[in-house]
């Protein structure tokens, strides 16, 4: 009977010879890059600057970003936007197209693969300061961290 047993018992098409480990996670996850490897931060900051206020005026979809920040700054953009959006129904106002224009950006390099800048952003009524700070990983820039004050 148990032979019978055995012979029932479905063997795998293939084992695993290797168990993934801590240290696979350096090879194969997200890799630091130096700032020789990485492109001028300038157009990318001008970009996420530009996204980020339209997106907050509903004038863009959100998922559009989603390549250039890590997932902890896309989850922190969608609150926001979700807010905004709320804001606008309660008031009555349909999402339209804002007019602005990108001023000045000062920028700082803390460390050799990080930038970290403010953009200034000048509406007709307001003037907002976008904080960004971008790291280098897999050889291009993500923002690891974006606020809009």
């Amino acid at each position: 009977m148990s032979a019978l047993r055995a012979a029932e018992t479905p063997t795998p098409a293939f084992r695993f010879a290797h168990r993934p480990s801590e240290a696979d996670d350096e090879l194969f996850g997200r890799q630091p890059a130096t700032r020789s490897e990485l492109p001028d931060p300038v157009p990318l900051l001008t970009n996420l600057a530009h996204c980020v206020i339209e997106a907050y005026a509903g004038a863009r979809d959100l998922e559009q970003l989603a390549r250039w920040v890590t997932d902890d700054v896309y989850r922190n953009l969608a609150k926001r936007v979700v807010l905004a959006s709320r804001a606008r129904r309660a008031r009555g106002v349909n999402a339209q197209r804002p007019v602005f224009s990108i001023g000045n950006i000062h920028m700082y390099e803390p460390v050799d693969g990080a930038v970290e800048a403010v953009v200034m952003v000048h509406q007709r009524h307001r003037t907002r300061a976008i904080a960004i700070r971008l790291e280098g990983m897999d050889s291009r820039w993500r923002a690891s961290a974006l606020n809009v004050l």
